[in-house]
């Protein structure tokens, strides 16, 4: 997280100039024909890989776009690519076209006028995204401006096992638990993004107030405001999975501790996934999903273009794709990947509303009235700070 400080300390001189038009739709298509988009987007998922293995055969279909998906176990690498390519005058044809991002790598990129844009809300799909109930113009905070586009909402929830635990009320109340049942539960290991999301998620639980959390950490709240993060962290971590002196790496490897029996309680940040993975038999069947009283963080699923992108028409197709209502019904399906869609069912027309009322959300799927209310992100300084002093507290080696 550090080199994010770097990042957002690079000032360019103005932002870049969304070239060619996103509002010459036709254009745009025209150019985007034959080139191939270099997708740099989390790889440590089957289903997510499945899926954008998927949009690279529809958008190769209709529109003549190449999609590569270049992996990733960090985003901040591909941040810190653009970034290098800039210091070394790297300003046409990048290697990167196109970045599945959010929170503060987008705020570090957008701080540094490393963005393709304005382009979002001129897409055409941008029509169908229901901009006013969703929460897709600002990114942890930071408002969007055009600078990023939607393609799926996430929501904390916690997978557990019925078999051998009852549903939890709050964060205090994992902590009994946890106490009384040793070893039963852990989470990836910061700054994996789904750690760095328990983390967060238990600071606001945690909180009388979180609000405070809307604006940045600073030098003069940061103590204050995170210690009670701290003290229930240091309660919780000696009766973790193998006490806390080891974590899983990913969302997917804690997965497969609960279907190996060794925890019994996994967050995640897709209401959907528990559902999926028993259809996939990485689960067993007794897994079910539910969120805390007080409600549970949720935000967007975003992707933007680095300002020295060679394929930005190629990219803007992908975005606007990633928008339609047939790439957002595919998403939704349980069997898919379960992702929560940005779009207006308002805005549709009959035959593609049916299409995901069809949907059958599956066992472990909380529907819309039972995931509750949605807490919102943090600023992201908040999160770079906590994941460097987490290392240094909890980190393996410690």
């Amino acid at each position: 997280m550090k080199h994010l400080a770097l990042i957002a300390a690079f000032a360019a001189p103005s932002l870049v100039l969304a070239t060619p038009d996103p509002s010459d739709w036709d254009a745009v298509m025209a150019e985007a024909e034959g080139q191939t988009v270099y997708w740099n987007a989390w790889g440590g998922s089957t289903t997510t890989n499945d899926f954008i293995a998927w949009v690279g055969d529809r958008v190769a279909e209709d529109y003549g776009v190449i999609l590569e998906h270049v992996k990733l176990t960090d985003t901040a690498d591909a941040v810190t690519r653009v970034l290098s390519e800039r210091q070394a005058g790297e300003n046409e044809d990048g290697a990167i076209d196109m970045i599945w991002i959010n929170g503060s790598n987008f705020a570090a990129m957008k701080e540094a006028d490393l963005l393709f844009g304005p382009f979002a809300e001129q897409l055409p799909n941008w029509a169908v995204v229901d901009s006013e109930g969703k929460t897709v113009q600002t990114d942890f905070t930071v408002p969007v401006e055009g600078y990023e586009a939607p393609w799926a909402m996430a929501q904390v929830v916690f997978m557990y096992d019925t078999a051998d635990m009852v549903a939890q009320a709050d964060m205090a109340s994992i902590l009994e638990w946890s106490t009384a049942n040793p070893g039963r539960f852990t989470y990836p290991q910061p700054p994996d993004f789904l750690g760095t999301t328990f983390l967060k998620q238990a600071l606001v639980d945690v909180l009388d107030d979180a609000s405070v959390l809307q604006g940045e950490a600073t030098d003069e709240n940061y103590a204050q405001v995170t210690a009670p993060l701290w003290e229930y962290l240091d309660a919780l971590t000696p009766n973790l999975w193998r006490e806390g002196r080891a974590y899983p790496a990913t969302g997917p490897a804690q997965l497969q501790l609960i279907a190996d029996g060794e925890v019994d309680l996994a967050i995640s940040f897709s209401p959907g996934e528990a559902t999926a993975a028993i259809a996939n038999s990485q689960l067993p069947d007794t897994v079910r999903t539910f969120v805390l009283e007080g409600g549970t963080i949720g935000n967007a699923s975003f992707v933007a273009i680095p300002y020295n992108s060679g394929s930005a028409s190629g990219a803007m197709v992908v975005a606007n794709f990633l928008m339609s209502p047939e790439a957002q019904v595919r998403a939704q399906d349980p069997n898919i990947l379960g992702y929560g869609t940005v779009l207006n069912m308002d805005a549709l027309n009959a035959d593609e509303r049916a299409a995901f009322e069809a949907l059958e959300l599956g066992v472990a799927t909380l529907s819309p009235a039972e995931l509750g209310a949605v807490q919102a992100e943090p600023h992201p300084s908040w999160m770079t700070r906590i994941a460097d002093d987490w290392a240094e507290r909890y980190g393996v080696g410690n």
